[in-house]
């Protein structure tokens, strides 16, 4: 293999490259791909989109739609299609990769994998034998409720196969919950499909994204760990994240051998968030995103190149730089309110915070739990770190506009 010979945006020599899905992590990677001269497309589901906002062009299509999304691809002609949500009609994306009409980044069969929670918890426990823990799947309230009785107990997790940050996820803690979570499963799947995921409660110390990357050295691919990033959820929703995470050598070891081995099974280039659970020098998989992940805007602090530069490169087969340049975090500034075209306030005094910075993504509408920007800090250590992201977060103040 070789690097991608790049060109000019809006000529013949362009590299086109396009996002399906245009939040902000594809955002930051459309400022890195158009630095390398790459000409971008956007498509989403809805209108100004943050990545639209950067990007030459732009679609809005429901992705789902396996239709509407070959006759975008085929009126565009990427060289590189990026997927950056779950709710993307990946049986086309596969039908699109085999007839050559695209390259899906990192492969469709990936995508199919990955953005289904049954296609990757079987391979990874079933195929790959690696530590998760107990899971079933259900298609109705009574499986729902008969496997977490007999398999995992309580208590335990119910999720979408089909879903992000944390929608629809319940953190169910007894048999009469189960009915409430069934509901709340079906209403945030990306997807219409009755499928939930039921897993049993993991007794860990901490979680951790090991961001892997997979590129080209010499016309081989590489793979490569960035230190690895811890991270605090509520309801399934990241609010937190830190870079380097402490841990035991031996559980660091067990988790890029983990990594390791889920990336290879995927294949393909580009960086790939590992998520994993870690007691000790325990280490547990958990899930897998093909791309960018929401934990890693804290590289944007950290690295000296960001796992958005590092995607760029590394799908591009260029060279990549997975080190630490100092510790840093990130902390979620959430919409707080429900409203169109909303203004920011605080801003000026969040960036007085020693070491911080933000992100705000430009989403055009705002909910009470909708992630509209992150604060980031750097510091002497995580817990300065920590400590300035979330004063930088809590001084901007999204108002009515």
């Amino acid at each position: 293999m070789s690097p991608i010979r790049l060109g000019t945006p809006n000529s013949p020599t362009a590299v086109k490259v396009m996002l399906l899905g245009a939040g902000e992590l594809g955002k930051e990677v459309t400022i890195e791909l158009q630095r390398l001269g790459c000409e971008v497309i956007a498509v989403d589901r809805y209108a100004d989109a943050p990545a639209m906002q950067v990007a030459h062009r732009s679609h809005v299509i429901a992705m789902t739609d396996a239709r509407a999304l070959r006759a975008v691809v085929e009126a565009e002609r990427p060289h590189l299609i990026v997927p950056e949500i779950e709710a993307i009609a990946t049986d086309e994306l596969a039908r699109i990769e085999s007839d050559g009409l695209a390259t899906v980044i990192p492969t469709a069969r990936a995508a199919q994998l990955t953005m289904n929670r049954e296609g990757i918890r079987r391979l990874a426990a079933e195929e790959l034998g690696l530590p998760t823990s107990a899971y079933a799947f259900a298609s109705s309230e009574a499986e729902l409720a008969a496997a977490a009785r007999d398999v995992t107990g309580f208590p335990c997790f119910v999720k979408p196969v089909m879903s992000s940050s944390g929608k629809g996820q319940s953190y169910v803690e007894e048999a009469e919950s189960i009915s409430q979570a069934w509901r709340y499963a079906l209403e945030g799947g990306r997807v219409e499909q009755p499928r939930v995921i039921v897993e049993g409660r993991v007794d860990f110390d901490f979680e951790i994204t090991q961001l892997t990357v997979r590129s080209l050295a010499g016309g081989d691919i590489v793979t490569s760990f960035c230190e690895p990033i811890g991270h605090r959820q509520v309801k399934g929703d990241y609010v937190e994240s830190w870079q380097p995470q402490a841990m035991s050598q031996a559980a660091l070891k067990a988790s890029r051998e983990i990594a390791r081995a889920v990336t290879d099974a995927l294949g393909g280039l580009g960086i790939f968030g590992v998520e994993l659970f870690v007691k000790g020098d325990e280490v547990w998989f958990s899930e897998v995103s093909p791309r960018p992940h929401d934990t890693g805007l804290v590289t944007l602090a950290t690295q000296y190149q960001s796992e958005f530069a590092i995607h760029a490169r590394a799908i591009l087969g260029l060279p990549v730089d997975v080190a630490l340049r100092e510790p840093g975090a990130s902390a979620v500034i959430y919409g707080g309110l429900e409203a169109r075209g909303i203004a920011f306030e605080g801003v000026a005094e969040a960036l007085g915070v020693p070491g911080a910075d933000l992100r705000l993504f430009g989403k055009p509408e705002s909910f009470l739990r909708r992630r509209m920007g992150v604060a980031l800090a750097r510091g002497g250590d995580i817990d300065e770190a920590r400590g300035r992201a979330r004063e930088a977060a809590a001084k901007v103040r999204p108002a009515y506009g």
